[in-house]
């Protein structure tokens, strides 16, 4: 089983004079806070490094790695989440140099299927030194490498390659305790700085190790200039990354991570409707039904989610006087079965091959996009076009809906013009760079419109289980009478949201 450990460090350039064998570091004992300084000696360790052929996880900062030395080893794999921070998920050593499936599945978004070949291998000898305060809790742990690496074969992970294929550096190393303060790494940064020794130009040892033995990944060719195509490529760009980056934290089952993800699809289905005159839609109509395909199996896991936290809500606000029978039991033991099928298929679907197929495809379309002829044209032309179209389009779904009288048939209206919203919020975030503060005042209010429509939306889909559990309290012989409560809170909530719709949509601005 894997596990997880947030890493936060920083790494600085070990230089060395004529007469000096090894770095000299100041005296940390000089640090505000740090008391003594442990001298725990040296290890020597030997890790071999995983990527692609095309170097797919280097190229995003990403390291996976199979280490023996030291008092952790094991497989690590470091993903990236801030400057100088990246969570490290370990699985312990196999009888074999195969990558174990629970961390080749966390990068399966960025590998697209292609398999995990030894590229590097790196042997270190470590000394270390603990920084620790006057109770004796650890602050952070101070090391120099000395680092020889080597690029391999590939599929052999003893195989390395001609003998120029070589390099050797030293690095100084600085990494935080669990749970310590990063401002303590600034107050040692300085300390460091003041001693002439300055932050690596590398962000890992494996990254230094690809430059100095024949290269790193190669970057994609990204078009940059003030055209329509060029603005609605960075955006889509962004989704697919944002993708990319919300695959595993949804399969770390981390807050907030299905819902990311579901919108980075949304986001790209919305632009490829908004902007066809930009791209062809010959290519772009598939990729958004496949997008489409995918919200939907998300929605499944997220869609429980929100309705679970919102009947919980409901439910802790009601006075104990009113809660008549295990209604909280009930609602529990309907929460953990939907979510537990929902989880699975989820992770199935990620799982999947028409899902790998899609993630293909995505990179197929940004190494080669469709463009039409007006993606060559100034982008502020074309993208405020493209907004006004989509404004209209939600100011007639909205009268339409408003017009109606309350009851099913506005509901659904208004389902419609909530979709309608999102697609107008998205299309005015996309155009942000190229029109500026109108883009950004629309993309502000119809925010609100899509608020208040998607609460009534919720109340709708609320309304409907809350009955379902109505009846079966009742067919368990317990009382209904608290589903009803909540029933009738919902039926209130959509009608103060229907009465409230029309004065924020007054506010949305014109294009």
């Amino acid at each position: 089983m894997a596990d997880t450990k947030r890493e936060i460090e920083r790494k600085y350039e070990a230089t060395t004079t004529d007469t000096e064998s090894e770095p000299r570091l100041p005296d940390f004992t000089k640090v505000a806070g740090v008391s003594s300084v442990q001298d725990r000696g040296v290890v020597d360790l030997d890790a071999v490094y995983y990527d692609t052929d095309e170097l797919a996880l280097a190229a995003h900062g990403i390291t996976l790695r199979r280490r023996t030395g030291g008092d952790d080893a094991g497989w690590h794999l470091k993903l990236p989440v801030a400057p100088n921070v990246r969570d490290e998920i370990r699985a312990p050593l196999t009888d074999t140099d195969g990558v174990p499936r629970a961390l080749s599945a966390l990068v399966r978004a960025r590998t697209l299927g292609e398999p995990l070949l030894a590229t590097v291998r790196l042997r270190s000898s470590r000394r270390v030194w603990h920084l620790r305060d006057k109770a004796g809790e650890l602050l952070a742990e101070a090391s120099v490498d000395t680092v020889t690496a080597h690029r391999l074969g590939g599929r052999d992970a003893q195989a390395p390659l001609p003998e120029g294929a070589r390099t050797s550096f030293t690095e100084i190393e600085i990494e935080l305790a669990d749970d310590g303060d990063p401002a303590f790494l600034d107050a040692v940064d300085k300390k460091l700085r003041k001693a002439g020794v300055r932050p690596s130009a590398s962000p890992s040892k494996l990254a230094r190790a690809l430059a100095e033995t024949g290269g790193g990944p190669v970057p994609r060719p990204v078009r940059e200039d003030d055209t329509a195509g060029a603005h609605v490529l960075a955006y889509l760009r962004d989704q697919v990354e944002a993708m990319a980056v919300y695959d595993p934290a949804v399969r770390r089952d981390l807050p907030d991570s299905v819902h990311q993800l579901r919108v980075a699809t949304r986001r790209m289905r919305s632009a490829f409707k908004t902007y066809r005159k930009v791209l062809d839609r010959t290519v772009t109509d598939p990729l958004g039904d496949e997008l489409k395909w995918l919200a939907g199996e998300l929605g499944v896991d997220r869609d429980q989610e929100v309705l679970a936290d919102r009947l919980l809500t409901r439910l802790s606000a009601l006075p104990r006087t009113l809660l008549l029978g295990p209604v909280r039991g009930r609602l529990r033991i309907w929460s953990v079965a939907r979510r537990s099928g929902s989880r699975r298929r989820t992770l199935a679907v990620l799982d999947g091959r028409r899902y790998l197929e899609l993630l293909r495809s995505l990179d197929a379309f940004l190494a080669a996009p469709p463009l039409r002829p007006a993606a060559d044209r100034d982008a502020v032309t074309v993208l405020h076009k493209a907004l006004v179209k989509d404004h209209a389009r939600l100011a007639d779904r909205t009268e339409h809906a408003l017009a109606l009288p309350p009851g099913g048939e506005r509901d659904l209206a208004l389902h419609e013009a909530r979709k309608a919203a999102k697609r107008l919020r998205y299309a005015a975030e996309s155009a942000r760079p190229a029109l500026g503060k109108s883009a950004n005042k629309l993309r502000k209010r119809v925010k609100d419109v899509q608020g208040v429509l998607g609460d009534h939306q919720d109340s709708v889909v609320a309304r409907a289980e809350l009955r379902n559990l109505a009846i079966q309290a009742h067919a368990a012989g317990e009382p209904s009478f608290a589903w009803g409560l909540l029933y009738g809170q919902e039926e209130a909530c959509a009608a103060d949201r229907e009465r409230e719709l029309p004065e924020v949509w007054r506010r949305v601005p014109g294009v």
